[in-house]
């Protein structure tokens, strides 16, 4: 099963993007090694793994918003997933306690300001 997808490009991991199944909005972006894919499309449940604990972990577990997944799809390149999810308990899956994790507006004028680029790039 592992063999069809590229973990060797982010040294074992594949991003793996988190979306709402009913209405589409991204909830979070989280990591999967081997391991914790098998567990996510075995278990029905989403698992990463986390890279600053090192260990594997199943969104909500302790809060009970887990991520039931609804149906997982992976890129061209077969090195990013998208997951799509119904989300259980009080909805809430940032650990901000939001429902989702980009809630942080970035206007292009903060954006410019904020982001230096080399001059060949400008």
């Amino acid at each position: 099963m592992n063999a069809e997808f590229d973990f060797d490009k982010m040294s074992g991991l594949l991003p793996a993007v988190v979306q709402d199944s009913t209405d589409g909005e991204v909830l979070m972006v989280g990591f999967m090694n081997r391991e914790a894919l098998e567990r996510t499309l075995t278990e029905g449940y989403v698992t990463f793994f986390s890279r600053t604990r090192q260990k594997l972990w199943m969104k909500g577990e302790s809060s009970g918003n887990r991520l039931k997944v609804v149906s997982a799809h992976t890129d061209c390149d077969r090195d990013t997933l998208l997951v799509r999810v119904e989300v259980e308990g009080a909805g809430v899956v940032c650990h901000r306690g939001t429902r989702s994790c980009f809630t942080e507006r970035i206007s292009l004028t903060e954006r410019a300001q904020s982001v230096s680029l080399p001059k060949e790039s400008r």
